[in-house]
């Protein structure tokens, strides 16, 4: 979950990559998206799962996504691998709770601040990704990370660069927040976007000033609600 700038303390907003929105360039907006955060925060397993009552799988209950956007150039250029919206594949949700008034961001305690200064891969240092990979050998139940120094990855001489790291998260993961730390504060970096078919690395895009202003377009118009 990210702050909210125009509305410090009550964010309703989460970061996630624009495929998880948006089918890109053939298809058209997903529809029923539910965040569920520190969904299985203890890391049990399926069959302790099914006997765990509602506060063990989801603390913080099920927040259903009212409003999303993406970038452009995802809708009209993203793929199933990727295509030229990877570099673009970035998302921002606002949600709101099945019960309650409060918002997310009181609800949990915490937000983070986004880092839209799209740092060099040499400048940006170690970064991590987390997510649920759900495609075989994982299950989607249990939360993983992978934490390197990144690489450059280029799609395009024409398009951005996006990180690499090395990490075997598989589908499933998609979406998850990138994070590094600056001034010993953890800010969220980049989502995760791509990897290849032997899962031995992701790639994720910088975010840059088409990112804020996506940002900043969900904050103003959506935020507070």
């Amino acid at each position: 979950m990210i702050k909210d700038v125009n509305h410090p303390g009550k964010s309703n907003l989460v970061w996630t990559a624009g495929h998880c929105v948006h089918a890109g360039g053939n298809g058209g907006w997903y529809r029923n998206i539910t965040f569920v955060p520190a969904y299985n925060d203890f890391g049990e397993s399926e069959a302790e799962l099914s006997n765990a009552n509602p506060t063990e799988i989801a603390p913080y209950g099920n927040w259903w996504a009212d409003w999303a956007s993406t970038s452009n150039q995802w809708i009209q250029g993203g793929s199933e691998t990727g295509g030229d919206g990877a570099a673009y594949d970035y998302a921002v949700l606002h949600v709101k709770p099945e019960q309650g008034a409060k918002s997310l961001e009181e609800t949990v305690g915490a937000a983070l601040d986004v880092d839209f200064s799209a740092p060099s891969a040499a400048e940006a240092a170690k970064m991590g990704a987390w997510g649920y990979p759900a495609a075989p050998p994982y299950n989607g139940l249990k939360m993983f990370k992978c934490i390197d120094v990144p690489g450059r990855f280029s799609l395009s001489p024409s398009l951005p660069s996006m990180y690499r790291i090395g990490c075997t998260m598989t589908g499933g993961s998609s979406g998850g927040g990138w994070f590094r730390v600056v001034n010993g504060k953890s800010v969220l970096v980049s989502n995760t976007s791509i990897g290849p078919a032997d899962n031995t690395w992701l790639a994720g895009p910088q975010l840059g000033r088409d990112a804020e202003a996506l940002y900043q377009n969900m904050s103003r118009t959506y935020g507070g609600r």
